[in-house]
């Protein structure tokens, strides 16, 4: 069996349509599947929608969280509920072609156990928020040592890949990287992002930001190396500025300095500051993970009819 996990928030106006098309299509292409929806805890009519199409299709399942955990809850319990022997992520939205679902499902067949989807673009996007998402797939590649430039949430893993994503116990976990860090046979599939058909993205650039700390910080230690380096740089500034202290005092020339002073205590403060924030925010995250609470909690669950 095929699974297809579709997280979804407030998705309403699309849940029907993105169960019609990925239904026909594997129907079309016979392929004994399953779709998974996962409701992230929606604000709107997304869960009633979701118990409909459980009982029109009888390929529908669906998870209800109690509240809103996000995205990377969302897929991690969708491979922890599935059934396949595979399973494929796809956004409820349309915006990963479904049609790709069968390429991939066959790639898998011939042996592959990792299928990853890449973007040739990233579809229409503000200047802005196309360079925050290009520095941030730089800093993710430079931390994971493998170009995420194209990556995305859209991939299909074999059984024994998502077992070992399960076995993961990290609370912060970052599914686009982990999923291409664990290895395995890889291969993949391009595809074009589409425009919504309903609706407006959730992905705002204040949230995306929010993600991408979180998803770096899970990730990687690099940010920490930045109070080594803010460290370097206040020392070599102190030190040029000690050296041409005692040159002046040599010439007597020594001047009162209380300007130089001042800007030298602010230039250290602010970068004290800076690394203060930065270490806080890696002991927000091991607190976090030492409390040992789930990443998320189901509420309710539809279409478990085996």
């Amino acid at each position: 069996m095929h699974s297809v996990i579709i997280p979804a928030y407030n998705e309403e106006k699309l849940i029907s349509k993105t169960a019609s098309v990925i239904d026909g299509i594997l129907c079309g292409a016979n392929i004994d599947h399953e779709l998974l929806f996962v409701n992230d805890g929606s604000k709107d009519g997304t869960w009633s929608e979701i118990e409909k199409q459980a009982l029109k299709y009888n390929t529908v399942r669906g998870i209800c969280f109690s509240r809103n955990f996000g995205k990377e809850s969302a897929i991690f319990a969708g491979i922890a509920q599935c059934r396949g022997d595979c399973a494929v992520v796809i956004d409820c939205d349309l915006q990963h072609p479904p049609e790709k679902i069968v390429e991939m499902y066959r790639l898998w067949e011939q042996g592959y156990e990792v299928v990853e989807g890449v973007k040739t673009d990233r579809g229409r996007e503000s200047g802005f928020h196309r360079f925050a998402a290009k520095s941030f797939y730089e800093i993710m590649s430079n931390a994971v040592g493998f170009d995420m430039s194209r990556a995305s949430d859209f991939k299909l893993l074999d059984r024994k890949a998502i077992n070992v994503l399960l076995n993961m116990n990290e609370k912060n976990a970052f599914f686009r990287a982990l999923s291409s860090w664990i290895g395995f046979k890889s291969t993949q599939v391009e595809y074009e992002v589409r425009e919504r058909e309903e609706g407006e993205s959730k992905w705002s650039t204040k949230v995306l930001f929010k993600y991408a700390l979180t998803n770096i910080a899970s990730f990687s230690s690099a940010p920490m190396q930045i109070v080594t380096i803010l460290g370097i740089i206040v020392f070599i500034v102190g030190l040029a500025s000690t050296i041409e202290a005692l040159i002046s005092y040599a010439r007597g020339m020594a001047q009162a300095g209380f300007t130089t002073v001042i800007i030298l205590q602010c230039f250290t403060g602010s970068f004290i500051m800076i690394g203060l924030g930065i270490i806080g925010f890696y002991i927000s995250k091991i607190y976090d993970e030492v409390k040992g609470r789930p990443r998320y909690i189901i509420d309710r669950t539809v279409g478990d009819k085996n």
